[in-house]
């Protein structure tokens, strides 16, 4: 059984929360962030439609690895002053399946996947390849 707990927050300022970003005040039973991004980044700009999906790439359909919990876990909570006090909070951004929770929750969940893909017309200059050309 889950400690409920008060929150209380004076202040909260977030100036950019997009992709999958939860926000939670208070308890939750259950928080799920899931995002999932294909980001191309091209020498030239060049822009086609539909020019990507996420079935051609194996790294969004691999199941996520989770360590199974095989022993015994005992608790005990005891709280003299059940109440979250928070005074200020300022989020620049928020992005990818963050979660900014203040408060109690039994289970949370996130998980982000965003493939980068590099497209240039000429190999990129690097120590390594500046190092073979002398």
């Amino acid at each position: 059984m889950m400690q409920r707990r008060l929150s209380k927050v004076d202040s909260l300022h977030i100036n950019s929360a997009i992709l999958a970003s939860v926000i939670q005040i208070g308890d939750s039973s259950f928080i799920n962030s899931f995002s999932r991004a294909i980001a191309v980044h091209r020498q030239k700009e060049l822009f086609f439609t539909n020019e990507e999906d996420f079935r051609m790439h194996g790294i969004f359909s691999y199941s996520l690895p989770l360590p199974p919990i095989d022993e015994s876990i005992s608790m005990q909570f005891t709280s003299l002053n059940p109440i979250i006090k928070v005074g200020s909070i300022d989020v620049t951004a928020m992005s990818a399946s963050p979660v900014l929770h203040i408060g109690s929750s039994e289970h949370i969940q996130a998980e982000a996947r965003i493939l980068h893909i590099r497209q240039f017309e000429t190999a990129p200059k690097t120590r390594l390849t500046e190092g073979r050309n002398k």
